[in-house]
């Protein structure tokens, strides 16, 4: 199972190198293949080269590589090969297209207008900025410039083995089960769960995400397009507009835009808090991103959107709830 996830992820590693190697500055969008467009049950249906290779919707739009090119993505995390970082040469640019190619038939990245997908590459990697940081208040460049500094936790301060599930996703001895990744996954009952649905089996072995940054964005970015539980939106349906709150959504602050994203991600950890610095840091992350895109902090929209603070948490942190 992990062997062939790896061959897949091996051969679309050569196939995206082959592109780079081919396609001049001038020339990119002439050599690519042309798109493959069907018509079904009245819709529009497309597939568009490696990037995008299954037949969808989504792929009759721009894909991520259209409109997020490397020197964009060197300048979201400018300091993550410092000497002084901690994930020196493990993050690129290759890895995260690699690894969105898997869900950019899905929408990420992919739905709606260009503005609306740059956004939402810019919430997305904002979210991993923040989380990977070991920016500070005077560090060169700014606290800002630190993201993907990470690939793991440094120092655990235990193994977060949960008994509790120890029928489903049972702890695999002398395993721990400490944040990795690009949207640090915790605990056994999370690794479990990703693992099931990369077909990897990271319950028994939660290192591959830190050996591998392709299979960590991908983890990354299962997590922002899949809801902790049934009925509740996912971090991209509630940023891009496909989540329509219910009356108890309204009346318990939550609509959508930016801040329900802290919301589905990371619950009471940082949200229904008040202004607080963990979430006021992920935010300026993503208007940083916006601006450096050069799409512009003034599209994030109003700060209603954009924060949490008094927002009650789709998921307490009484109750556990798989890959929080």
């Amino acid at each position: 199972m992990v062997t062939l996830n790896i061959k897949v992820l091996g051969f679309m590693l050569i196939m995206l190198t082959v592109c780079a190697l081919t396609n001049g500055d001038e020339n990119e969008s002439s050599s690519r293949p042309p798109t493959l467009v069907k018509i079904v049950k009245g819709k529009k249906m497309c597939v568009k080269d490696w990037e995008c290779n299954k037949l969808s919707r989504f792929c009759c739009n721009l894909t991520i590589s259209d409109f997020f090119e490397t020197y964009q993505f060197e300048n979201l995390f400018a300091k993550r090969n410092s000497p002084v970082a901690h994930a020196v040469g493990f993050w690129d640019y290759r890895s995260f297209i690699i690894a969105s190619s898997l869900y950019q038939p899905l929408g990420f990245g992919t739905t709606g207008g260009k503005k609306m997908q740059m956004k939402e590459v810019a919430s997305f990697l904002g979210h991993v900025g923040s989380k990977t940081s070991c920016g500070y208040g005077v560090a060169t460049s700014g606290p800002l410039a630190w993201g993907l500094c990470y690939n793991k936790e440094m120092s655990p301060s235990q193994d977060y083995c949960d008994d509790y599930f120890k029928l489903t996703y049972p702890c695999s001895p002398g395993v721990q089960y400490y944040g990795r990744g690009a949207l640090p996954i915790y605990w056994n009952y999370n690794y479990g769960k990703i693992g099931e649905a990369l077909n990897v089996d990271l319950l028994n072995h939660p290192e591959y995400i830190e050996q591998n940054a392709t299979l960590a964005f991908q983890a990354a970015i299962w997590q922002w397009m899949n809801p902790v539980k049934k009925g509740q939106p996912s971090a991209h349906d509630a940023f891009v507009g496909n989540w329509k709150p219910t009356k108890n959504d309204t009346l318990s602050k939550r609509v959508p835009g930016f801040g329900t994203t802290m919301n589905i991600l990371y619950g009471d950890n940082v949200c229904n808090q008040g202004d607080v610095d963990s979430m006021n840091n992920i935010i300026s992350h993503y208007l940083y991103f916006l601006d450096l895109m050069g799409i512009g902090r003034e599209e994030a929209g109003p700060h209603e959107l954009l924060t949490c603070a008094e927002q009650k948490p789709f998921n307490p942190s009484s109750v556990p709830a798989a890959a929080s």
